[in-house]
């Protein structure tokens, strides 16, 4: 069951229209009103069938508690299938008996109660308040077998923790965030509100989703868990690049690459311990009569192999590098929002073993460095805000390091401090994008463990021939593969709400030249020219549709360079050229446009198309 719960001034209703599963109402349920209230926005899922007794004393308890907390006694439960994106909804009656219940027992709590009517339309006014407490979002789940899903101690720790936020800026003062001025920093207080408020559901559906589908990138897949995605091959191809990109800068950083198993024995000493050091919940895969989980990071195989291993001081610091195709979250069902947050991901998972708390913060820089020349290259840095999450002993020890990184970076930075570690981490570091709908996700991170090294019994033989316990640092320099994607799609999301035209960077545009010939006279013309540009991803529109049409389905697949071709193009042997990026139009040779395109590709891997090239022999992947 998702919920969101709004602290308005008023809020009021009127229905319009009945939908085919509409309960029959009485007159007065038609319209109403309520102020100084509680707005429940509620949608109930398949997921939820079954459980409606322990999802409405949860969703009860937690109304007491914010209704305690802003003083108020009135409630107004307000059916909102909108919430819905990405999983399934539940049959009308567990939906309408849910929200009944509810609507019973906080009465008997003592709450002015006012439930709007369910499987109706209806036009709706609300006046927010604007306090840290008006605006939340809430997953509740019901009683869920330990076959389904194992939560960690971690988790639970992570969900109790206090933490205290604070803007560190480069002048090195730290300032409560609350206090701090945001003036020009409006992505630094929207990491802060997203933090703070922990407002992690979407109201709506964030845009990527549209245009992952529009574009025939990604879809979703009915028939398997939510969460896990099928990928069309100029999805695949995006993937594929940012996937060999981020594997080629880490071997190029001194990582030797491997790779481990996907699952692993929950009864295995190192690793049983080490799963309630983990903020994250397991898939659980029974095999005969032991149990075992999908992983989660490949953190598992390389420290198992990191234990068997023979090194010395003069071997560190030593990196290993997996990507990590694919890890398993459970996440919860309402916290999935397309490629931000999915349950079977692609991680490229970095481990470094460090001699001493010294190398540890040296390669912590460097690999922060890392992550600023990495996402730099898909053009996401830009628009990056920073966060530091550390221990509070640990920050006090080391102030004058934290302030010479964000002296380094330009920037404020948020710092979040907690005084009891959750996980095995001691500090870690985030590159988080913010999306269109304010919403934070974190690309790059950074951490520095000091419990796995004992865990898993990693040792080196230290110059003076004595066994010691290196430091381990957990990178993901990029970050997972399909949140990438989520940021690349969202950001040119940002843009198209300005007005600006969208498009991915040449390298990772799936189609970066198209060629249209005006009619079919110049079809032979056409494939000619994209012949000579074959060291590209070319593909030529030969349908027999409008020439206007053609040039706006290009358009709408935000291809790079688009070459129109005529007689006049093939009498001159030149080509008419519209350039996205800047939209201007050129006539050029095909040295020219290769030169061009070499330049902005130069440094990043290249790969085939797996279309046919010749758009009329394509199929449409939705229908």
């Amino acid at each position: 069951m998702k919920e969101l719960i709004i602290h308005a001034d008023k809020v009021s209703y009127e229905v319009t229209k009945k939908t085919g599963v509409a309960e029959e109402i009485p007159k007065e349920m038609e319209k109403g009103e309520m102020e100084e209230v509680l707005w429940l926005r509620i949608a109930v899922e398949k997921d939820d069938e079954g459980k409606i007794e322990n999802l409405v004393r949860k969703a009860v308890e937690d109304v007491k508690k914010v209704a305690e907390q802003v003083k108020v006694k009135n409630v107004m439960i307000y059916p909102y299938a909108h919430l819905l994106f990405g999983s399934k909804p539940s049959d009308p009656k567990t939906a309408l008996n849910l929200l009944k219940g509810i609507e019973e027992e906080l009465k008997k709590e003592g709450f002015e109660v006012m439930r709007a009517p369910f499987g109706w339309y209806k036009k709706f006014t609300v006046v927010a308040k604007g306090h840290p407490l008006s605006e939340l979002s809430r997953v509740f789940h019901g009683e869920e077998s330990e076959e389904r899903d194992e939560v960690s101690a971690s988790v639970k720790a992570e969900e109790e923790l206090k933490s205290r936020f604070y803007i560190l800026t480069p002048e090195g003062e730290l300032v409560e965030a609350e206090k701090y001025d945001y003036k020009g920093r409006e992505g630094l207080r929207k990491l802060m509100s997203y933090e703070t408020k922990k407002m992690r559901a979407y109201e709506k559906e964030p845009p990527h989703i549209k245009i992952m589908q529009e574009q025939e990138l990604v879809d979703y897949e009915p028939g398997s868990d939510a969460g896990n995605f099928r990928f069309y091959p100029k999805g695949r191809l995006i993937k594929k690049l940012l996937e060999e990109s981020i594997t080629d800068f880490c071997i190029d950083l001194g990582a030797m690459e491997v790779e481990t198993p996907l699952m692993y024995d929950f009864e295995h000493p190192s690793l049983k311990k080490y799963l309630n050091r983990f903020p994250a919940r397991q898939y659980v895969v029974l095999s005969e009569d032991k149990r075992f989980f999908l992983r989660f990071a490949a953190c598992f195989g390389q420290f198992l192999m990191n234990h068997d291993m023979v090194m010395s001081y003069r071997h560190l610091p030593l990196k290993m590098y997996e990507l990590a195709r694919y890890s398993f979250r459970r996440e919860q069902t309402g916290e999935l929002a397309g490629l931000k947050r999915l349950r079977a991901f692609t991680m490229p998972d970095m481990h470094t073993l460090a001699r001493d708390m010294e190398m540890a913060k040296k390669e912590f820089e460097k690999q922060l460095e890392a992550g600023i020349e990495w996402l730099g290259g898909t053009g996401l840095y830009e628009g990056i805000e920073t966060a530091f999450r550390v221990q509070s002993d640990f920050y006090e020890e080391n102030k004058e390091w934290y302030r010479e990184m964000v002296k380094k970076l330009g920037k404020p930075v948020l710092v979040e401090l907690f005084d009891e570690r959750y996980a095995y981490f001691i500090t870690k570091f985030e590159f988080n994008f913010i999306d269109t709908m304010d919403k934070a996700s974190a690309l790059t991170t950074v951490q520095i463990d000091v419990e796995n090294a004992e865990t898993y019994d990693i040792n080196f033989v230290e110059e003076n021939g004595e066994k010691k316990r290196p430091l381990i640092l957990h990178a993901s320099i990029s970050g997972g593969i399909e949140r990438v994607i989520y940021a690349l799609l969202e950001n040119e999301a940002g843009k198209m709400k300005k007005g600006k035209k969208a498009m991915l960077p040449v390298w990772l545009s799936p189609t970066q030249i198209r060629v249209i010939p005006i009619s079919r006279n110049q079809l032979e013309y056409a494939k000619k020219v994209a012949e000579g540009l074959k060291e590209f991803r070319v593909d030529v529109d030969d349908r027999d549709e409008s020439l206007g049409k053609r040039i706006r389905a290009a358009e709408k697949e935000w291809i790079p360079y688009v070459i129109v071709v005529g007689e006049k193009e093939e009498k001159e042997k030149k080509i008419a050229v519209t350039i996205r990026e800047t939209q201007n139009k050129k006539e050029m040779n095909v040295e020219e446009i290769e030169k061009e395109i070499a330049e902005k590709t130069r440094d990043f891997p290249k790969t085939k198309l797996s279309l046919p090239q010749l758009i009329s022999k394509r199929p449409t992947f939705r229908g």
